[in-house]
């Protein structure tokens, strides 16, 4: 997937700049299921004319263990995580909780994630279908001052959600209720934020 803009909104429906919405695909392992879950939700989202996207691929952005501030590639990142009004994190789960790379990515940044939502497309090849990996990443982003959203999307048993011909995900319509329902409520929380961060900056 790229790592640009997916989508370019017009604005929200009730005015005012649409939400910047960092996508965050948090697999990086050879033959990964994440493109077509990322690719799936990213082209549902980018069907709405009140958010823009930027895709965050931790397979194309690969940070030390060293969490070092001034790694070139942290240094690539940092714009574009703090531009972000909003995240969505498409994470599988490895282990009951979440894949080394991502923990990396989150560790490597700290105010960028400050009083932000951030929202959750969780699969993974078990029933409980990433939601042990969303519980954690919950507990983590909280350490950051971030929001996380209530409603997530869930892939239990993802290679079930593939049709005859591999297409993903065979129930479009349920799972893009659950997408909808998510992003709302994320939006809501973005506009929220950012116009309180632009009467007075978080922490002050």
């Amino acid at each position: 997937m790229g790592t640009s803009g997916a989508a370019q909104g017009a604005g929200a429906p009730g005015g005012g700049p649409p939400v910047g919405v960092a996508v965050v695909v948090a697999s990086a392992r050879e033959g990964r299921l994440a493109p077509d879950v990322s690719g799936w939700f990213t082209a549902l989202a980018g069907q709405r004319d009140d958010l823009v996207l930027d895709v965050v691929d931790v397979a194309a952005h690969t940070l030390p263990g060293s969490l070092d501030a001034q790694d070139p590639v942290a240094l690539a990142l940092r714009p574009r995580l703090a531009a972000a009004d909003a995240f969505v994190v498409v994470v599988p789960e490895y282990n009951r909780s979440v894949p080394g790379p991502l923990k990396t990515l989150i560790d490597s940044f700290q105010s960028e994630w400050e009083a932000k939502p951030v929202g959750f497309v969780g699969y993974g090849l078990s029933l409980s279908g990433g939601v042990r990996a969303v519980e954690h990443l919950r507990l983590i982003f909280a350490e950051f001052h971030a929001v996380g959203m209530k409603d997530a999307v869930f892939f239990p048993r993802v290679l079930e959600h593939y049709d005859a011909q591999g297409r993903f995900p065979v129930d479009s319509e349920g799972a893009g209720a659950a997408a909808k329902l998510m992003l709302d409520q994320l939006l809501w929380w973005a506009r929220a934020l950012r116009d309180a961060k632009s009467v007075r900056p978080y922490g002050t």
